[in-house]
């Protein structure tokens, strides 16, 4: 039989087992959670294999807050505040309402996005960009495609780099227009990604489905350099250099 004492030691290592989940379940939902970067979408600005941590306080907090998104909460937005032009956005995308997507806030509720000759234009005025960089490889699924790396800078004065395929697979579209309470992100990496320009996929994310905002990058290695199956390459996989990055 188990004596007093040793039922008194497991009943508190239970609760102190349930306290610690119900603390971290909070801090998850109400304060900050991390994500890990599993493609290409955000280069150069996030690489494969970043860990970045999100503030889940940026934008008040719906029933995406919350670990399974609780089908019994309102379809409402607590402590509502409002994303801004160039944010990095976790969101849940709109084709299943369950999926975290990362992308860059490029259009806000009534604003007309549209792509002419490779170029954004936002309410019919082209967005800023400067070149950088003439030649710069990433990884598109089993692909590596040769980039344009500009430096753009939207209406509200946000600053970001932007990778586009030497091809161009858009250079042309119609007008997006922004319904209200809606918004339309974009992959930094333009050729490889999808986003709110694939409206049957993506299209305009609703303000419920939006998660947080990306703060900084907290851990990251080159999943293709080192791993689990590559142990003896996991020290030279450590990108040291984007600890703490903000972003």
């Amino acid at each position: 039989m188990i004596s007093k004492k040793i039922k008194i030691i497991l009943i508190d290592n239970i609760k102190t087992i349930f306290y610690a989940l119900i603390i971290a379940i909070l801090i998850r939902s109400l304060i900050v959670q991390p994500f890990y970067i599993p493609s290409s979408s955000m280069e150069p600005n996030l690489l494969i294999g970043d860990r970045i941590f999100v503030s889940k306080m940026s934008y008040g907090y719906s029933k995406h807050s919350f670990p399974f998104s609780p089908f019994f909460l309102s379809n409402n937005r607590f402590i509502r505040v409002e994303p801004n032009q160039g944010d990095l956005v976790v969101f849940k995308t709109p084709a299943d309402n369950r999926t975290d997507y990362i992308k860059r806030l490029i259009g806000l509720p009534g604003d007309e996005i549209q792509f002419i000759n490779g170029e954004i234009f936002i309410n019919k005025e082209k967005i800023k960009r400067k070149k950088i960089k003439k030649k710069y490889s990433i990884r598109c699924g089993s692909y590596e495609l040769e980039n344009i790396i500009y430096e753009e800078t939207l209406p509200n004065g946000k600053k970001y780099l932007a990778a586009y395929n030497k091809k161009g697979t858009l250079q042309n579209s119609d007008k997006y227009v922004v319904p209200q309470n809606h918004y339309f992100l974009m992959g930094d990496n333009r050729d490889c990604s999808k986003d709110s320009r694939f409206l049957s996929s993506v299209g305009y994310v609703q303000n419920i489905n939006l998660v947080g905002k990306a703060k900084y990058i907290f851990f990251s290695n080159d999943t293709l350099e080192g791993s689990v199956l590559k142990f003896w390459n996991l020290d030279k996989s450590f990108r040291l250099e984007r600890l703490f990055k903000s972003l």
